[in-house]
């Protein structure tokens, strides 16, 4: 594997053209307040040639730093008394989700690299039903008692904390709307509390997958990693600029049209 990842980056896979990757997924993502992870998964193993596992373990360094990036300006967006008395609803998460990164990153790690590249085609389906969920449909938030939220809480936690680890990405595509669904927030806050929700998330999957022999991939690939992930911060910063440019009418299906059509490419992979 190491052979092949090196010829990747060190042969065909130009500065330009890691950066303007990069670029592209943050544009992606920008446009819709979000990272875009789920976009530069399929280029790290189509476009750049990496095995699954490789590529996951790339775009999971690439989603922390693009987190790291965010999370001060997110953070100054949002008033910290506001955030404290929200505490309780990232704690709730927090429960299951770093259960769930943990839980993914080892069953990532474990599986056959053909079954990996199948379940990564059906989450990928999964990411775009629910960005057309997301930005299509209204719905209110649930009307639970306490104790019935708080074990919904940890259960969609553990989910979101296995598809993250699994997938590489933040989980902010499934955070923010479980936020506002199960805890009645506004979108601008439970943005912010998704962050703070998936920057310990995605450093407990880090922490499993730096376990295995695969974790070698990042040392090998450390320039490739940063260059890609400066494109996908400035591309971040640019998409969020655009943002409400194009009708959602327009970008959202066809950036489900692009997941399903990169599920489609790994499911044959």
């Amino acid at each position: 594997m190491t052979g092949a990842i090196e010829r990747a980056t060190h042969g065909s896979a130009s500065v330009p053209l890691v950066f303007g990757a990069g670029a592209a997924v943050g544009v992606l993502g920008g446009m819709i307040g979000l990272g875009g992870a789920e976009f530069r998964l399929p280029l790290l193993i189509g476009l750049f040639g990496f095995a699954a596992l490789a590529a996951v373990i790339l775009n999971k360094a690439m989603s922390l730093i693009v987190v790291l990036t965010a999370l001060p300006a997110r953070l100054a967006a949002v008033p910290a008394a506001e955030l404290g008395a929200h505490w309780m609803v990232a704690a709730n998460l927090l429960a299951g989700s770093l259960l769930g990164a943990w839980a993914g990153a080892s069953w990532a790690v474990r599986m056959r690299t053909s079954t990996l590249y199948r379940v990564l085609a059906v989450l990928m389906v999964g990411m775009a039903a629910a960005l057309i969920l997301t930005h299509t449909a209204t719905v209110g938030a649930l009307d639970l008692p306490g104790g019935v939220r708080a074990v919904a809480g940890v259960a969609a936690g553990f989910g979101i904390g296995v598809v993250a680890a699994i997938m590489g990405v933040a989980g902010g595509e499934l955070l923010i709307p479980t936020i506002t669904l199960l805890y009645a927030v506004d979108i601008k806050l439970a943005g912010s509390l998704s962050l703070l929700v998936s920057l310990p998330t995605m450093l407990v999957a880090f922490a499993r997958y730096s376990r295995d022999q695969s974790f070698v991939v990042l040392r090998h690939n450390l320039r490739f990693t940063a260059v890609m992930a400066a494109g996908s911060v400035f591309g971040a910063l640019l998409g969020g600029l655009l943002l409400g440019v194009v009708p959602d009418l327009v970008l959202i299906p066809l950036l489900a049209a692009i997941l399903l059509i990169s599920a489609v490419k790994l499911a044959r992979h």
